[in-house]
């Protein structure tokens, strides 16, 4: 029976958990995720975690935050100043915002604090820092 290996396709059902036990995604009721091993479409930690599985065969696995979405950057974390965003935008704290990067690539940003004169926003990834835990099953190699 064949192992995956760096550039094979793979389909696979997975549950992703935080170390307190919640459930951050999972393939339950959709169709299993495909991507290619190797070509970075997943994060490091779960690219490394299907290598050598075969169809059928299960894993769970600890990745470190370092081989997820890396730590958290507090340098990532910025007030602005609320005369800069557009008249009339409702700035709720936890909602997301897409803003240009230096390099004029949208980025996403969560609002974290709004106040009469600033609005801090936070571009780290939601699961930044975070060790995430997969439980990984093996569908099919293609």
């Amino acid at each position: 029976m064949s192992q995956v290996k760096t550039g094979d396709k793979v389909k696979v059902h997975y549950k992703g958990t935080l170390n307190d036990g919640s459930v951050f995604d999972s393939s339950e009721g959709r169709d299993p995720l495909e991507f290619e091993v190797g070509s970075g479409q997943v994060i490091p930690g779960f690219d490394q975690a299907v290598v050598g599985l075969t169809v059928g065969e299960s894993k769970t696995v600890n990745i470190p935050s370092e081989e997820a979405y890396g730590p958290y950057q507090e340098n990532m974390v910025l007030a602005i100043e609320r005369d800069k965003f557009p008249e009339g935008l409702n700035l709720t704290v936890g909602e997301q915002l897409q803003v240009p990067s230096q390099g004029g690539q949208p980025v996403v940003v969560v609002i974290k604090d709004v106040t009469d004169d600033k609005v801090t926003l936070d571009a780290n990834h939601p699961l930044a820092g975070e060790d995430l835990n997969f439980n990984i099953e093996l569908v099919e190699i293609k």
